[in-house]
């Protein structure tokens, strides 16, 4: 869960694609879609791109669920020795796209204004990552209902007759498919894969809005996806070869507070794994998100400073229904005067400085607004983390600079003191992916192998399965 809301002016740069000759090894087809994430100083924004082959000419379209921008045509696509190229005409100027393609992933640079960062996307239908066709578990497309919400999704089932122990897996915070897809890596996908492979029957499902699967994420919030999340679980217990008795959720970031939230207002969920959730209201996550980032960032303390004071004021006069006018004007103000910071060449770059301006604070303060962010903004997951007493596993990075394990894990063990059934540990070189990191930075998402750390895996289903592994008949819950 990142909130990009750093005070600081940018400007666009255009970039033309870069001069291209026809290729005399041609490097296979790029046709179809592709998913992955931009990395940010301050998060990332997924996206997803389409490319088309047609009579030797490559065009593509792009989808920014996060801003409800879907079906933008992109220009000077292209795919030449191994490199891939494309660009987005964005009212604030032009973004590039310059990457390599290795197997199934294009990894390269992206820039826009002066900002220069790296972004990873992946095939949508590359495989199981680093499972290799055909996988020995069966596979199955499934939807269900949450009321009028209709939610679409894959059921992976163990090999044998079962039943078996499941988990339902929910999604960090923002619009995410199935495979919960960040800076290109499919984190979901190779979660389930190995789940599955160890014998747990896993269901994976889009969010709102995502793929098959309607309503909006941004106009939902946390409470409602738990309502997901339950009849979810209730889809995967239903199945002949799962066992409704040792059933559970898995939730990661957002997802597990979902988990707990679910977890608290029903006897269906028999356990809960907490992947890098936070455990206090949504205002002292960002307070603490952002100023970890930005220093990551190289940002300045006044800055950071001044960033979370702003926060602070903005976030005060949401939580009391105030009018975000005068809010607008400050962040104005504050662009406007970055842009005559600039570099002349920099500025020049810019063709319509108030559009610029309206855009960017469009992008942050809109976002405030949303049914989901206010909801979040005050929630204290410490009250649905009371109401769990089933098994819980509580995993953290220790480089997790979008939950910062020690402002996160403290709470999450004193609400949960009375649970007789709690394991929580720290992976030290993990960010919030999971991955071996670095520094943590969600900048690096993109950088780093796509696997997890090593042990994570093994550590979520040998806890799964030393408490509810093994044959028991399907039938209704002791």
């Amino acid at each position: 869960m990142v909130l990009r809301m750093i005070l600081a002016a940018g400007c666009v740069i255009d970039s033309p694609a870069l001069a291209q000759e026809p290729d005399p090894e041609p490097r296979g087809s790029i046709g179809g879609k592709w998913v992955g994430a931009v990395a940010l100083p301050v998060g990332e924004l997924p996206f997803s791109v389409i490319f088309e082959e047609a009579d030797g000419v490559l065009s593509a379209t792009m989808d920014i669920p996060a801003q409800g921008a879907m079906g933008l045509p992109l220009t000077a696509v292209s795919h030449v020795h191994g490199r891939v190229h494309f660009e987005l005409d964005a009212p604030i100027g032009l973004a590039a796209w310059d990457g390599a393609l290795e197997g199934d992933t294009i990894k390269g640079e992206f820039r826009q204004g002066v900002l220069t960062t790296t972004f990873s996307v992946s095939r949508a239908d590359a495989g199981e990552s680093e499972a290799e066709e055909p996988v020995p578990y069966g596979v199955e497309e499934v939807s269900f209902e949450n009321g009028e919400i209709h939610l679409e999704g894959t059921l992976t089932l163990p090999e044998g007759t079962g039943p078996f122990p499941g988990v339902a897996l929910i999604t960090g915070s923002g619009p995410q498919d199935r495979d919960e897809v960040v800076s290109g890596f499919p984190v979901f996908r190779v979660l389930s894969d190995h789940l599955t492979r160890q014998g747990i029957a896993v269901l994976r499902y889009d969010d709102r809005g995502v793929g098959g699967s309607t309503g909006s994420t941004p106009g939902s919030t946390t409470a409602d996806f738990a309502g997901d999340a339950l009849a979810g679980l209730a889809r995967l217990s239903a199945h002949p070869a799962v066992d409704p008795s040792r059933v559970g959720l898995v939730g990661h970031s957002e997802g597990a507070i979902v988990a707990a939230v679910a977890a608290s207002r029903s006897g269906t969920v028999r356990f809960v794994v907490w992947l890098a959730g936070s455990t206090v209201p949504g205002t002292e996550v960002l307070y603490e998100q952002s100023a970890a980032i930005a220093r990551a960032s190289g940002v300045s303390e006044d800055r950071i400073e001044r960033n979370t004071d702003f926060q602070r004021r903005l976030f005060a006069a949401v939580e009391a229904g105030e009018d975000l006018d005068a809010y607008r004007e400050e962040l104005g103000v504050a662009l406007r005067e970055g842009f005559h910071e600039l570099t002349e060449e920099e500025r020049g770059a810019i063709s319509d400085v108030e559009t610029w301006v309206q855009s960017q604070i469009d992008g942050q303060i809109n976002r405030v607004e949303t049914p989901w962010f206010r909801f979040f903004l005050t929630y204290d997951p410490v009250e649905s983390l009371r109401g769990t007493r089933v098994p819980v596993l509580a995993l953290f990075g220790g480089l997790d600079l979008q939950v910062v394990v020690d402002q996160n894990r403290p709470p999450l063990e004193t609400a949960l003191a009375a649970n007789p059934d709690v394991t929580v540990e720290v992976f030290p070189r993990a960010n919030h992916l999971f991955q071996a990191a670095t520094t943590g930075s969600p900048s690096e998402y993109g950088l780093l192998e796509q696997h997890f750390v090593d042990g994570f895996l093994d550590r979520i289903s040998n806890w799964i399965l030393v408490r509810f592994g093994g044959q028991q008949r399907r039938g209704p819950a002791p």
